[in-house]
């Protein structure tokens, strides 16, 4: 321990994350319990933990699963530094635990196995998204990175697929949301979730150039105004923006619409400007784009301004003339995904919690899907080795002993199986208003494994 720096001493550092930082990115309770495993000789019990949602967050009729691809790199990076291991030391909350503790984390490294439902799949209240069967403590240890990470992409990605169902397959759908998101991890993640659910592009150049995309934006309005500033018009604005990117969309709401409208339009006819596209981010969205496209008929018009699924729906429904949204805000924050991590069967012997509103069912299980005519027909939650389950199974085996059985999947795979989950659920599931989810059925065999594993609680 001398020569050790206190953790009050480490006040400067970065906070901005390596991949190697995420090792540390776990709760606190996670390392103590994991100390107490080793103490009790449970350490390298073989554990199972199950990822579900209780219940979908407010006028969600399902969820769509991301993140996988993330958990599975965290996974099989999974090393603890020197330097962790010391932090760990000086804070002398581990003075009680055994001293083979710092030997097994600067050895440890993730050694199960993981199954999980494909990435874009379309999943309902207490579905598991994947299954950690490992060592207790590293089943433990990765619990709050796994939560993280697949409770907000599967947020973004549930919510860019209803807004691609919503505005159809035609429109173009951007996805706007750094700035709102929460933090820069969040940011990229969050365009992650969303070009995989099967929006166009991402504004963030960062997360474009991760995943290979071309980004996209158009303007902002500081440019209209500084440019009319100093060059005297707002046609000289856009004339400067055009002259550098002739194929973006003009922002044309920052002073008059309808005057820069018929402004641009006056050029169009004149044969000395070409507008193939504009932007509108404030206004009656409606009546303004009605009336652009009288003036500009050759012009696609693209929104902003606090758009959701609803309010796309709603232009649409009112006749609007639209041929693409920029989406942030709400496509990046909103009612969160609550994703549980439970233990379902340690040692072999099946688990459950039992409090009130918050059971779980034991053992590990398995989602059986019947499809007819192309919609899902109904959802059977049972186990692994149920006799009685008919159905397509969707957890698969995706990590074997801490490696990766597969490749990470393209983005636009896993958006092509987004729209064909969403597609293939029934229409009152899809509906963004009033949606009615499926309702899970469970197995004889659950029934049964859960009636067997309840406890009595006897009164103290």
């Amino acid at each position: 321990m001398l020569g050790l720096v206190k953790p009050s001493e480490v006040t400067n550092q970065s906070l901005n994350l390596s991949a190697s930082d995420y090792n540390l990115l776990t709760d606190l309770y996670q390392a103590t319990m994991s100390a107490c495993y080793l103490n009790e000789n449970l350490a390298e019990t073989l554990a199972s933990f199950e990822l579900t949602v209780r219940h979908l967050p407010s006028k969600f009729g399902y969820l769509i699963a991301m993140g996988l691809a993330q958990v599975l790199d965290y996974l099989q990076n999974l090393r603890f530094t020197d330097q962790q291991i010391q932090y760990l030391q000086a804070t002398n909350l581990f003075s009680h635990a055994p001293a083979q503790f710092w030997s097994m984390l600067a050895q440890g490294r993730f050694t199960g196995d993981v199954w999980a439902v494909p990435e874009g799949t379309a999943l309902f209240a207490n579905e598991p998204f994947l299954r950690i069967e490992a060592p207790l403590w590293q089943a433990q240890w990765v619990e709050t990175f796994i939560l993280n990470t697949i409770n907000y992409q599967t947020l973004i990605a549930t919510r860019a697929a209803r807004l691609r169902d919503v505005a159809g397959t035609d429109a173009t759908v951007l996805e706007f949301g750094t700035r709102r998101a929460f933090g820069p991890q969040a940011s990229v993640w969050a365009a992650r979730a969303a070009l995989a659910a099967g929006l166009d592009a991402t504004s963030n150049v960062l997360a474009a150039q991760k995943l290979g995309r071309q980004p996209s934006g158009t303007m902002a309005h500081a440019l209209v105004m500084a440019m009319t500033a100093v060059q005297g018009t707002e046609l000289q604005a856009f004339s400067a923006f055009h002259r550098t990117f002739p194929q973006a969309a003009l922002l044309i709401d920052t002073y008059d619409t309808i005057a820069a409208a018929q402004t641009l339009a006056a050029q169009v006819n004149a044969g000395t400007l070409d507008v193939p596209a504009i932007r509108l981010d404030s206004g009656d969205l409606v009546a303004l784009s009605q009336k652009i496209h009288q003036i500009l008929p050759k012009t696609k018009i693209v929104v902003s301004g606090d758009l959701d699924e609803q309010e796309i729906l709603r232009l649409r429904q009112a006749g609007a003339y639209i041929h693409g949204y920029g989406v942030g805000t709400k496509l990046v924050t909103g009612s969160p995904v609550n994703g549980v991590y439970k233990l379902v069967e340690v040692d072999g012997k099946p688990v459950m919690k039992e409090a009130n509103g918050k059971v779980t069912y034991p053992g590990c299980k398995q989602v059986f899907r019947q499809v007819h005519q192309g919609q899902v027909a109904q959802d059977q939650l049972g186990l692994i080795n149920d006799t009685h389950s008919v159905g397509q199974p969707l957890l698969q085996l995706v990590m074997k002993a801490g490696q990766r059985l597969e490749p990470p999947e393209p983005l636009e795979t896993i958006a092509q199986r987004t729209l064909t989950s969403v597609q293939g659920l029934p229409e009152q599931v899809r509906c963004v208003i009033h949606p009615s989810p499926v309702t899970v059925q469970l197995s004889d065999d659950l029934q049964s494994l859960t009636a067997k594993t309840r406890r009595t609680v006897q009164p103290a």
